[in-house]
This record gives C-alpha cells, sequence and structure tokens, in this order.
C-alpha cells in the first residue's frame, strides 16, 4: 500500500493476513565431493550426487540473434504473446480472497498490450486446469514472435505457487516447460516471467537512513539461457497488495512498462521498479503493530545473454 494509504485495505500474498585473496585458476576446475574426476585441463561440475547426462535434444533450434548480439532481435512480425494467471479466489483452507488482483491483471494487460504483447488472460484454474494452459503454449509455434512473457498473481510462499484448489512449484510447472530443448522456438528468445505472490512470512521492517546531498554457424546455449524470473519480493518475504489499488509490484511495474518501456531495456527498468516498491511504499497497519510500516523489496533473476528492449512495431 502507498504511504498515508487506508489501512482497511492492506494485504500480504500467503493467505494469512489482511492487512582476502583468492587464487582463480581456469586452467583446471574440479569436481568437488566426487573422486576419480579430478584430470587437469578438463572442465567438472561442482557438485556432489549423482550424475545426470543431459536429455536428447527435441531438435536443433535456430537462433534470430546474431552470436555475439548485445540486444535480442526484437524485429519478428510480431512482438510477442504474454499469459496472465490472475488467482483471486481459492478452495483451500485459510487462503482467503485476493481482492485487489482483478485490477492488477486490467493493468497489466493493458501496459502489456501497449508494448505489442497477445495478451491472454486466465483467471481462477484449478491445478488441472492450469497443467492443460501451460501444456498448450508450451507446444506453440513463437518463430514469428520476438519472446515470451507470462505472470502470475496469486498467494505463495517460498517454493510454491498456488492455484485455486493446490499447490505448485514454478519451477517445474512454469518455466521449466519452456527451457530451450523442450521449446525449440523459444531457444535464444527472451522468457520473461513476473510473479506476484508471497514467498513466506518474515516481515521487513526496513532501515532509516539519511543522505549526504540532495545464422552459418552453429553455437550451443544451456536450456535455461535467455530467462527472466522476477519475483515481487524476496524469499522467505511478504508480498503486499492493496484491496482498491492492486498489489505494489504490479502497480510499479505497470508504471515502468507505461513510462519507460520503449525508452530503457528490461533490466534497467526492473531496477526502477525495484527502487519505486523499495522507497514508495510501506504498510500502514496501525491497528496491529508488527505489520505497520513494513516494506518489501522485489527480487529479480536474469539468465539472459543479451539486453531487452523493446521496439515500436511498424
Amino acid at each position: 500500500m502507498e504511504k498515508n494509504g487506508n489501512m482497511e485495505h492492506m494485504q500480504c500474498e500467503n493467505g494469512n493476513c489482511d492487512a582476502a585473496t583468492t587464487n582463480c585458476s581456469t586452467q583446471t576446475t574440479q569436481f568437488d565431493g566426487l573422486t576419480g574426476l579430478h584430470q587437469p585441463g578438463f572442465d567438472t561440475g561442482d557438485a556432489f550426487g549423482s550424475l545426470f547426462k543431459s536429455g536428447p535434444r527435441q531438435g536443433l533450434g535456430i537462433s534470430s540473434t546474431d552470436k555475439d548480439a548485445w540486444y535480442y532481435n526484437m524485429h519478428h512480425k510480431h512482438r510477442g504473446k504474454a499469459i496472465i494467471f490472475n488467482h483471486e479466489n481459492f478452495q483451500i483452507r485459510d487462503l482467503k480472497s485476493r481482492a485487489g488482483t482483478g485490477l492488477d491483471c486490467i493493468n497489466l494487460e493493458a501496459s502489456l498490450k501497449n508494448l505489442g504483447f497477445d495478451v491472454t488472460p486466465y483467471v481462477d484454474l484449478t491445478l488441472d486446469e492450469l497443467d492443460k494452459k501451460l501444456d498448450y503454449w508450451a507446444k506453440e509455434d513463437y518463430t514469428n514472435y520476438d519472446c515470451f512473457l507470462m505472470a502470475v498473481l496469486s498467494h505463495g510462499e517460498q517454493g510454491i505457487i498456488y492455484a485455486k484448489d493446490g499447490a505448485y512449484k514454478p519451477e517445474d510447472n512454469l518455466w521449466g516447460r519452456f527451457t530451450g530443448d523442450k521449446c525449440v522456438t523459444l531457444a535464444s528468445k527472451p522468457k520473461l516471467f513476473f510473479i506476484q505472490a508471497c514467498q513466506g512470512d518474515r516481515l521487513d521492517g526496513g532501515v532509516q537512513l539519511r543522505t549526504q546531498v540532495d545464422g552459418s554457424s552453429t553455437f550451443k546455449i544451456p536450456i535455461y539461457a535467455d530467462f527472466l524470473i522476477a519475483y515481487s519480493t524476496i524469499p522467505g518475504f511478504y508480498s503486499w497488495r492493496n484491496t482498491q489499488k492492486g498489489s505494489w509490484f504490479m502497480q510499479a511495474l505497470c508504471d515502468a512498462f507505461d513510462r519507460y518501456g520503449y525508452q530503457l531495456d528490461l533490466l534497467t527498468l526492473l531496477t526502477f521498479v525495484n527502487r519505486q516498491v523499495a522507497i514508495d511504499y510501506e504498510s500502514n497497519v496501525p491497528g496491529t503493530v508488527q505489520m505497520h510500516q513494513q516494506k518489501q523489496i522485489p527480487c529479480i533473476t536474469s539468465m539472459l545473454t543479451r539486453l531487452v528492449k523493446f521496439e515500436r512495431k511498424n
């Protein structure tokens, strides 16, 4: 909620409340914890456990961006497909209705359409319905698209998100279906995920500060390359939502898309979103001391290999 807002319209997103010197050599890397693999001059992994071979590829992907390009190719016929999964009502005990999420969905859809996306929103899907929709979109042909975007607005806890009737792990059910080996026509293209949900029940009381001043060759990429996953909050913490204006994260994200969507690259834009959420918002729940004057900071995980800059379509 914005500063000086109404305490009656404050909610959080977990459904439980309303309101030295180093010697770095690149010649020999080793597999820590395993024996028999320390061969000089070979790359090995920093992991302990079983060794899994990479699964079979479904086909050779075609990169529409030059290998050494700084920016992704955003000049395909279509901008991209955007999917919004908006969850307001639940059939799960103790998960309350997410008042205000409808406005988040409307605003996000409008902002994405302004950037040229073809947007499809879904409301209150069950796990089975969600699974079928994800399976459908993962099998689509994105050859003529710049990128792919998905947003999920729901309750959550650390490591899980809720559908209408149950919880699921996003890494398996969401972005795990769109990796370069499974969705070949999205290989080397930006795959953008935005998650508005709690990641735990910890609160951030903030800290007071005082400022001192007013084509012909082939190359291989990892299957999880070119993803960006932006959470509304960091692992373990609440995510706040205003029942009349929508969630802090979605408010700031839509504002940034509308103002700077065609001016700034995406990571720069999201840095400004982080700043806005961190500085301009604070919970106002004077009737509940532990929930009052709390802060929030979004969390961005980027596996992007180039800059994402939206260009206007003719």
